[in-house]
């Protein structure tokens, strides 16, 4: 049986066709079938959530995998995850679930209502609840449902996202979100050929509208060998991250590997580094290198003096030089982290 939820952000067309518009994909949907996302359906010219509350888990992961390096370090996040994806990524690192649909995903989903989902957060101890390992955005009803009781039981909502959705649901959905990782994945020529998608403006729109309200946000590049590694898309990625967004955005820059439907080989260690340095040159005060063995790239130092703030070692995280107040103690500047 069919799970069925009412969708919220569509509208009626003719001969019973629906327009989803939760996302710039905008699908006119045919009675019986689904929009490319493969988790809204058509059901009698209405539409509907076929992942509500349908979680492939509840985790408690470290806050830094997300990654978040500046949203309460050192915390764990409750995260939970589902199946489905409004983007089409030749090279997913997560396509067992991104790419699976209600019905044949292999590992299982639970049933949790939204009063459940934050229920098991709390008891969990973490800070957060991270809704994460797919697109959430896809997932809008219940991480909406979900976010909104979180809030009242004192915890915090964290996405994981793609940022690919439209500017009303987003505006609805910010108040109950604290914090954020955007993938923003390139050029419109690599939203096109390597993910399937045409408007890539819309997550540039996510990225300034989060910031805009008040959102903690941390964004992430994949740097995928010979298709988005170029100075030129790696220029106009920094440009955008220090004019539209400011300096003080966390950006990471992380390793491809080969995976799904892509086979290129993995990005050289170089080209992040290459990434990192001009990130630093052209005004980012805080670059991070995913995915690479050792611990270089991932320590957070002061602005202003360069003294070590935070040390990173895999997911632990020691702080270092900081007074009571989270200000450097070599120079007094105050950090660009949330701490509680």
């Amino acid at each position: 049986m069919i799970n069925l939820h009412n969708a919220m952000y569509y509208t009626e067309e003719k001969d019973s066709k629906v327009k989803c518009r939760l996302c710039p994909n905008l699908c006119l949907i045919k009675p019986g079938e689904k929009g490319i996302c493969n988790v809204r359906i058509n059901n009698d010219g209405k539409l509907y959530s076929i992942n509500y509350g349908l979680t492939t888990s509840g985790a408690s992961d470290p806050i830094e995998k997300k990654p978040l390096y500046h949203f309460l370090p050192g915390s764990c996040a409750y995260s939970f995850g589902t199946v489905g994806c409004n983007l089409f990524c030749l090279f997913c690192q997560n396509w067992q679930s991104s790419q699976a649909s209600t019905e044949d995903f292999r590992y299982g989903l639970k049933k949790l209502t939204p009063k459940e989902a934050a229920k098991e957060a709390a008891q969990s101890g973490c800070a957060t609840v991270a809704y994460t390992y797919n697109e959430p955005l896809i997932w809008y009803e219940w991480v909406l449902d979900t976010a909104k009781i979180v809030h009242q039981k004192g915890l915090k909502n964290i996405l994981v996202t793609n940022g690919y959705i439209e500017e009303e649901p987003l505006r609805e959905l910010l108040p109950f979100i604290d914090g954020a990782n955007v993938d923003l994945k390139g050029d419109k020529g690599f939203y096109k050929e390597m993910c399937g998608v045409t408007r890539q403006e819309a997550v540039l729109r996510t990225c300034k509208i989060m910031k805009e309200q008040n959102v903690h946000l941390e964004i992430t590049n994949l740097i995928v060998t010979s298709k988005n590694d170029s100075d030129e898309q790696l220029q106009e990625l920094i440009d955008f991250v220090v004019t539209e967004l400011g300096p003080d955005v966390p950006l990471h820059f992380s390793r491809y590997f080969p995976n799904y439907k892509l086979d290129l080989p993995a990005t050289p260690v170089d080209t992040l580094f290459k990434a990192r340095d001009m990130a630093l040159r052209s005004g980012v005060q805080y670059v991070y290198l995913g995915n690479i063995r050792g611990e270089r790239g991932n320590d957070t130092h002061c602005k202003n003096c360069g003294t070590l703030l935070v040390k990173r070692s895999g997911y632990v995280t020691n702080t270092a030089n900081l007074t009571k107040d989270f200000q450097c103690k070599n120079c007094g500047t105050q950090t660009d982290i949330i701490w509680n």
